[in-house]
């Protein structure tokens, strides 16, 4: 019986962890647009390394100093948004180019 019942409480742990962490993410502001991830990285800034002093005073040792780093997700989505947007125009000519190169390489091959 109660190996009937494991994998069903398995999963539901699993399945309970996993939209508790897209909830908390939505309610975050994180899976909104680049201007709401913004804020939220902002707030998450300002949070964490008041957070991470408690701890390492709490648990008593030290963390080396971390790294400084710009990042905007509203410049990253809208440079991505770029790339992709380019790579599907050039596309046909790609696909095109490609294909040529390919018969080239058969023809050389049959000769």
């Amino acid at each position: 019986m109660a190996a009937k019942i494991l994998p069903v409480v398995k999963l539901a742990t699993k399945v309970t962890i996993a939209g508790g962490a897209i909830y908390v993410a939505y309610d975050s502001g994180l899976l909104g647009d680049g201007k709401e991830g913004s804020v939220t990285l902002g707030r998450a800034k300002a949070a964490i390394p008041p957070a991470v002093e408690e701890w390492v005073k709490y648990f008593g040792f030290e963390l080396p100093a971390t790294p400084k780093i710009e990042f905007s997700p509203l410049d990253a989505w809208n440079s991505g948004v770029q790339k992709s947007i380019h790579a599907l125009s050039i596309a046909p000519s790609t696909v095109s180019d490609y294909t040529k190169q390919g018969l080239q390489y058969v023809k050389d091959l049959t000769k």
